[in-house]
């Protein structure tokens, strides 16, 4: 996968909503699908956890960087595995990254779930309306993770 550059940093505000969003998802109560993405830091070691919109699309589930190549993203790609907790569940999966030819068959359900959200986050300004080409421009400043459901052991 090509190395990536853009991070649009968050904010302090951003950390405090994140924050209050993780702990809502902890307990089963969940903002817009939010879940919470748990990580090993590929440098600390230590846990990382940061709410995340996971997308179901065709049976499978996706983890989109809508910010870029953040940190969550960077440790999920080094670590080829995390969980996402809603409530008392929690699933491991295995961290796939998507191709850059197949980012925009993702990128556009995301986009129009989520673009409300997210769309100023992203590198760049695209909706779910974007033109595939304008996709495929954008996929490759944004991270873009099918995971795979880990049996539990």
């Amino acid at each position: 996968m090509t190395a990536m550059t853009h991070y649009n940093r968050p904010g302090k505000s951003v950390h405090f909503f994140n924050g209050i969003v993780a702990w809502l998802a902890d307990r089963g109560i969940t903002l817009a699908g939010a879940r919470t993405l748990e990580v090993r830091g590929r440098k600390s070691g230590n846990l990382q956890r940061i709410p995340v919109n996971p997308l179901r699309l065709g049976g499978r589930t996706y983890l989109i960087g809508a910010r870029g190549d953040t940190q969550w993203s960077r440790n999920v790609r080094a670590a080829g595995s995390c969980a996402l907790r809603g409530g008392r569940n929690a699933v491991t999966y295995r961290a796939l990254e998507v191709a850059l030819e197949d980012k925009p068959v993702v990128l556009r359900p995301y986009l129009k779930r989520w673009g409300w959200e997210v769309g100023a986050l992203m590198p760049v300004k695209i909706t779910a309306k974007s033109t595939d080409a304008e996709l495929l421009s954008a996929a490759g400043s944004i991270p873009v993770f099918e995971l795979i459901a880990q049996p539990r052991t």
